[in-house]
């Protein structure tokens, strides 16, 4: 009988480790993705410009993102004064930014105190980097649309595909990337969200990646920045109730 007693008493502080221990592997593997967080540097130096820009209003676009969006100042600038310029649109792009560092943007003075009729973004590619999951990256662009519709209620929405990376479809940040995307599609709803993968007219027949549409397999040139804008063009043109 003591043998049993004892027996019991073991399994049960046995399972009380396991358990431990699995709340511990859960804490650590919570969802930074989805926690805001602030850059430093010439980033937050470059945030605090976006804001400066927001106060002075006139803001009919907005294109929220990563170095993807940013880059629309550099390679792709020409066909941004083409396509957005005459649309009063303002690039609320940074370099290296993640979900979680434009969460913590959209709450400190991004988006204060306008109205745009439409607002286009992509994120999410640096989170592959940073080793976030599929579902975690998901829930990171959830949370971004959440507090887009809560602080520009009268914004649509455009979420874009995380664009291609790498060189085929055997890079595993694409794979992280593709995943996402099939989740992040289900977040539109079709009147104040609507999602638009154009990831294809990146792309060779077969999958490929050419460096003559990124020289990096991962930021756009000036042509390539075309294909953006004239990819989207119907879809933006219908948001902004345009003819």
């Amino acid at each position: 009988m003591l043998i049993l007693k004892n027996r019991i008493v073991a399994c049960a502080i046995l399972a009380t480790l396991i358990c431990s221990t699995a709340m511990l592997v859960a804490q650590e593997k919570a969802n930074d993705a989805v926690i805001p967080v602030p850059r430093t540097g010439a980033q937050l130096e470059r945030h605090e410009s976006f804001n400066k820009r927001i106060k002075q209003g006139n803001v009919d676009l907005l294109f929220i993102g990563d170095s993807i969006t940013h880059g629309w100042e550099n390679a792709g600038k020409p066909v941004w004064e083409k396509y957005y310029t005459p649309r009063n649109a303002v690039n609320l792009g940074i370099g290296g930014d993640r979900t979680q560092h434009v969460l913590w943007r959209l709450d400190n003075g991004n988006v204060e105190g306008i109205s745009p009729k439409a607002a286009v973004l992509m994120i999410g590619t640096n989170n592959a980097s940073a080793k976030n999951s599929p579902a975690q990256i998901t829930e990171g662009v959830e949370a971004i649309v959440k507090k887009l519709r809560t602080k520009l209620p009268t914004t649509k929405i455009l979420v874009l595909a995380i664009f291609p990376r790498g060189a085929d479809g055997n890079d595993e940040k694409r794979k992280v990337n593709i995943e996402a995307n099939r989740s992040i599609a289900k977040l539109a709803d079709g009147e104040m969200v609507h999602f638009l993968d154009i990831s294809d007219k990146f792309l060779n027949e077969d999958g490929t990646l050419s460096k003559e549409v990124m020289p990096d397999l991962l930021h756009l040139n000036e042509k390539s920045y075309t294909t953006w804008a004239q990819a989207t063009e119907p879809k933006l043109k219908e948001l902004m109730g345009e003819k």
